[in-house]
């Protein structure tokens, strides 16, 4: 059996200051950007890593759930406490800059940890956490 992680969730509540962070600051190309009744999903993914992408996604789009639980994602998800993402780069230290020029949320500065990582962490658009480790 070969199972590969094929995409992951992160919830979205700007589409356009999402394509700004995703794509034109990471770097990442767009593959599917599908609307429906007012709201976009948003598939992007590493150039050259065609198997594997992130689908950004309206977090309330969910029918089942209250007008209270959607405030409550929507609190979470700005907190950063919702979703995340763990990402890697084979230079920390540019990435860094990059991001941190682009006046993106710092949350940590790049910080070599005990437990053997490098990495740094930022807040996307939604208040997702995105944290970049030094490729080893």
């Amino acid at each position: 059996m070969n199972i590969t992680i094929h995409s992951s969730f992160l919830p979205h509540t700007d589409p356009e200051a999402s394509l700004v962070f995703y794509r034109d600051l990471l770097g990442f190309e767009v593959r599917l950007d599908v609307g429906y009744e007012g709201m976009r999903w948003i598939t992007l993914g590493p150039v050259g890593q065609p198997s594997t992408s992130i689908v950004l996604h309206p977090p309330t789009a969910n029918p089942g759930i209250t007008d209270d639980e959607r405030q409550t994602i929507l609190e979470l998800i700005a907190k950063g406490s919702y979703f995340g993402v763990n990402l890697a780069t084979d230079d920390l230290d540019a990435t860094f800059a990059k991001l941190e020029a682009s006046d993106a949320e710092v949350v940590q500065e790049p910080t070599e940890h005990p437990y053997g990582v490098r990495d740094c962490a930022f807040r996307d658009p939604a208040g997702n956490m995105v944290r970049i480790q030094q490729a080893r």
